[in-house]
């Protein structure tokens, strides 16, 4: 990797790891419901998710996209679908303290990818 791209990329990865974002206020929500103690999966799911985006974006994946256009494509739809799926669970969310019995804070695998499994 050329310096310029190693630099551009270290810049990167830290404003997205310093700002706040869905991932930060996920582990706030669940901080302030279960605990420290309880969310530290969740911590950890975050951290290995982002540090593997960023592994993968570092390994070149975006040749890919310019490799075959047709991912960005497939990428474009598969997005367009979990979007439509992920709005679809929020407006039949039952809402700030219906289902408090069953709540619980996220695995570490629910963190690190699209895996939010309903119990």
């Amino acid at each position: 990797m050329a310096p310029d791209q190693l630099i551009a990329f270290c810049l990167s990865a830290l404003a997205a790891s310093m700002t706040p974002g869905p991932n930060n206020a996920m582990l706030l929500a669940s901080g302030a419901n279960f605990g420290m103690r309880r969310t530290i999966p969740h911590m950890a799911g975050v951290v290995l998710g982002f540090a593997f985006m960023m592994a993968c974006v570092g390994a070149g994946l975006g040749g890919l996209f310019i490799a075959f256009p047709i991912l960005q494509d497939i990428l474009w739809a598969a997005g367009t679908v979990y979007l439509i799926w992920l709005a679809w669970k929020i407006a039949t969310a039952t809402g700030v303290g219906g289902d408090a019995a069953r709540a619980h804070p996220l695995t570490f695998l629910q963190a690190a990818g699209p895996y939010a499994k309903k119990h």
